[in-house]
């Protein structure tokens, strides 16, 4: 076991060290920060169409009185419920001087942008518009011409505030908020980062490195060494785009004040690093065994497709989970290993309790080393063949992807 870690760490210090020293290492540190860039210009941009585009508004066609009366109203009621309670109103016609104009008449009008029109009269507005418009703003309409009608009837009291810091009912959903964002940006790191370990042994199984290193070292040295080697540049990269971001954020607006959760943040900060660190070393394993039995880059691509997949159904039914705390679901995404990572951070963020995160994360690695183990395995029994790679004569037929042991 010492022959095997001494190894494992001289194979890591030559990957880590040919990595981080090459030029394509710092196209790696800027690569995730296009795809932030893109979705800060884009949502600046849909922010700006949403301002720009033209807000519903309720057209009035009452009597001038009427219309005036309904205008205080909303000013009135709109500074106690607040302003976007109701929807914005204006005075399109006079009942007195377009007698006989049909309501419909103005809802042609594009530049008013109007959703419905109200016309009669304050004790029986009539409001004109399709069914959805109508259902919507109806509520809204005959608060406003109660109110208009007769405005001492109605008289909100003004309600004396008692602040708490949170509620049972509040403090899961502000917490399930924190859950969700631990799990997002665990699944986001995790796939962007151990997706690389695919075409690790790839091109020094081409250039026959590989035989070099298996008759020189277990490969039980080269997988762990490969693995750990991804590892320690995946936390590189964390370090410096997690240094960046939090000056950015601390420069521009403040870091966002996201729920406290059930654990604390340092304790949830640890968490999460841990089962980043859990999830990459099973998810890395697993992808390093099914990379090297990939002849050729072009083969490596078309796995990762499925192999990505399969993960994101894992987040998506963790993410599921989160809601069904000590349900039977839950239960199964927590023990689940590729699921397991994600759903832990649910828990740390909704329950206090500590010692299932011991037992979560020893599962998890022990895991990982199964994986390891049978990654390895595979790589020996179908790729690292003596003879006639791997093809097994038997009357003159091959048999099919060489599984077939060797013998007579």
């Amino acid at each position: 076991m010492k022959e095997i870690l001494r190894a494992a760490f001289v194979i890591a210090r030559r990957d880590f060290t040919a990595i981080i020293y090459s030029k394509a290492f710092i196209f790696f540190l800027l690569g995730p920060f296009f795809p932030v860039l893109v979705g800060i210009a884009a949502g600046s941009l849909g922010g700006q169409i949403a301002r720009e585009a033209a807000q519903p508004v309720v057209g009035l066609a009452m009597t001038q009185s009427d219309s005036r009366k309904m205008t205080e109203a909303r000013e009135t009621l709109s500074a106690n419920m607040g302003e976007n309670y109701f929807t914005k109103i204006k005075i399109v016609g006079d009942a007195a001087q377009d007698k006989g104009k049909n309501p419909k008449d103005y809802l042609k009008k594009k530049e008013d942008n109007l959703s419905v029109v109200v016309t009669g009269t304050l004790a029986k507005p009539v409001v004109t518009g399709t069914k959805a418009s109508v259902k919507r703003e109806s509520a809204g309409i005959e608060l406003l011409a109660a109110h208009a009608l007769n405005p001492g009837a109605v008289k909100l009291t003004e309600a004396e505030a008692d602040i708490v810091a949170e509620t049972a009912n509040s403090d899961k959903q502000l917490r399930t908020v924190t859950a969700q964002g631990g799990q997002i940006l665990v699944f986001f790191l995790t796939m962007l980062l151990a997706g690389m370990v695919l075409s690790n042994l790839v091109e020094e199984k081409s250039n026959k490195i590989i035989e070099i290193l298996a008759a020189s070292i277990p490969m039980e040295s080269v997988f762990l060494g490969k693995l750990f080697a991804m590892l320690g540049m995946a936390l590189l990269g964390i370090l410096v785009w997690t240094t960046i971001g939090g000056i950015g954020m601390q420069v521009t607006q403040g870091l966002p004040n996201f729920p406290t959760p059930a654990v604390g943040w340092p304790v949830f900060i640890t968490l999460c690093f841990t089962y980043f660190i859990m999830a990459y070393l099973m998810l890395g394993a697993l992808f390093l065994g099914i990379g090297a039995m990939a002849a050729t880059v072009r083969e490596v691509q078309t796995i990762s497709m499925p192999v990505t997949m399969a993960q994101l159904i894992n987040f998506f039914f963790a993410s599921y989970a989160l809601t069904k705390t000590s349900q039977p679901v839950e239960q199964f995404a927590a023990i689940f290993p590729f699921s397991s990572p994600f759903a832990m951070i649910g828990r740390a963020a909704l329950e206090p309790t500590l010692w299932h995160h011991g037992v979560a994360i020893v599962g998890q690695l022990f895991f990982a080393i199964l994986l390891l183990r049978l990654g390895v395995w595979l790589f020996k029994r179908n790729v690292m063949k003596s003879g006639n790679a791997g093809r097994i004569k038997d009357g003159g037929k091959r048999k099919l992807f060489g599984l077939i042991g060797v013998g007579g």
